[in-house]
């Protein structure tokens, strides 16, 4: 038995050099969880693995043998290759402008364009033929997110006895709001996700409102998240993900990370420092939390020259005029924000939009008071599970939004609600002045159960589930 991995992005980095093309391991934390599991002595996958997926770019015709063949030999990956035409349609349109505004809630943002569907179908198709040159009889597959709704049900037409796991990564919305899709939509992707034996969400409320709309559109009663199909039984279930815990709590220790800490603490001066990483996207609702840093400011006087949010925006999606303009309302409240209260002594913001390697991350979360994740909505947000996990002192407040999967396991966060910009200004300040043994005291319960569900046992629960 080997696993076939299948998501949109393979774990290798295609770039263009000098050389010709340069293939490097994708940092992506689906892509560093599952290889964590597969090199675990947890695995149960005798035969090894391969993972398909497309390679991030287009490669010409004429390199695509050459493609293939180290994707397999250096990485045991299978490159999907798309026409441009293919991956605007899919990804840009039906992906990203259809279903991640929806299941994040913004159906104002929501996109319905019957061209975008008709290439979601067909790169589902695509994926489907390439999958099955890699599957073999007594293989497990594993099929991940919401790029690949449809392909459970196309590869077990396909083979029926094949066993199939899917697992959505993004929160799957009520039935009032997935219903938002039209009619014939809606019934695909779910009879799509039937498809597979077993479908995992990160949180009980997601595996609820799935059952909901398999009961309110295909008309399917469920048993304890048993799905009673026509010929089979689906197993519908929660898996909330972990990350690589020991890997950023031993590395948090190291000596060299240590004094970057330490290094990185001086550079602040005095200041007490509070921390935000996210990517340029809607949904992490960047403008609500400096929208409350502002108004946290304002209340607190006393706090002028002692703190500073050090503010991370991962670019994304730079040539799509929405996220253009996201960037530029950033931009202008931060320097807003600056120009009202900094002083020639004191930034209040300091602002990097760019990314940062995790070996740059570690001291900053080391090194920060307090955590910021104030997302609108997201699936999961491992974020604040890796702040957690590099609270190696087990001191440190991570202020965390209701509207996470992360909620349902770090109960012991300050947690806001992310439209409340008034509730979130007070939770800055609740953070910045808590004492140090209330903080252990919290910390500690987090870091003993993100140490307990990392991403092996993630993996682990799912494949043995399946």
């Amino acid at each position: 038995m080997k696993l076939v991995i299948i998501s949109n992005r393979l774990p290798v980095s295609l770039s263009e050099g000098e050389g010709g093309l340069q293939f490097s391991q994708s940092p992506g934390g689906l892509a560093s969880g599952l290889r964590t599991y597969l090199n675990s002595p947890s695995c149960k996958v005798g035969s090894g693995y391969v993972w398909v997926g497309w390679p991030g770019r287009s490669v010409a015709p004429e390199l695509e043998a050459e493609v293939t063949r180290r994707c397999r030999e250096e990485f045991s990956a299978l490159p999907v290759f798309l026409s441009p035409e293919d991956t605007e349609a899919f990804y840009e349109g039906f992906c990203n402008s259809t279903l991640w505004p929806l299941f994040h809630y913004f159906s104002t943002l929501v996109s319905y364009r019957e061209e975008h569907w008709a290439a979601y179908e067909r790169v589902n198709r695509v994926f489907c033929e390439a999958a099955l040159q890699a599957i073999e009889p007594g293989d497990l597959v594993w099929i991940h997110d919401y790029h690949f709704l449809l392909l459970p049900a196309l590869l077990k037409q396909k083979l029926p006895d094949l066993r199939v796991g899917f697992f959505l990564h993004i929160p799957f919305p009520s039935y009032e709001i997935f219903r938002l899709l039209p009619s014939s939509w809606r019934s695909a992707v779910l009879d799509g996700m039937l498809g597979a034996d077993l479908i995992g969400f990160h949180t009980h409320d997601y595996t609820l409102h799935f059952l909901t709309s398999v009961r309110r559109i295909l008309g399917h009663e469920h048993e304890m998240g048993q799905v009673i199909l026509a010929d089979r039984v689906a197993e519908v279930d929660t898996f909330p993900m972990g990350i690589e815990f020991d890997t950023f709590s031993g590395r948090a220790t190291e000596e060299t990370m240590v004094r970057a800490r330490d290094d990185f603490r001086k550079s602040l001066g005095n200041c007490r420092a509070v921390l935000s990483i996210d990517r340029l996207d809607y949904s992490k609702g960047i403008a609500n939390r400096l929208l409350a840093y502002k108004v946290f400011l304002e209340d607190n006087p006393s706090w002028h020259a002692r703190v500073v949010l050090i503010m991370v925006v991962v670019p994304s999606r730079t040539g799509v005029e929405d996220y253009q303009r996201m960037k530029s309302q950033i931009d202008e409240l931060v320097g807003n924000i600056n120009g009202k209260f900094g002083t020639p002594a004191w930034t209040p913001v300091i602002y990097q939009y760019r990314s940062f390697p995790q070996e740059q991350l570690l001291p900053m979360y080391a090194a920060s008071d307090v955590m910021l994740v104030t997302p609108l909505r997201d699936g999961m947000n491992l974020v604040a599970k890796e702040y957690v996990a590099s609270r190696a002192d087990a001191t440190g407040v991570l202020i965390l939004s209701e509207m996470t999967g992360a909620t349902s396991e770090l109960g012991e966060a300050l947690t806001v609600n992310p439209n409340d910009i008034p509730g979130m200004a007070r939770a800055i300040a609740v953070a910045l002045e808590m004492p140090a043994d209330a903080q252990k005291q919290s910390m500690q319960a987090m870091r003993e159960r993100c140490r307990r569900y990392d991403v092996v046992r993630w993996a682990g629960d799912f494949l043995d589930s399946l």
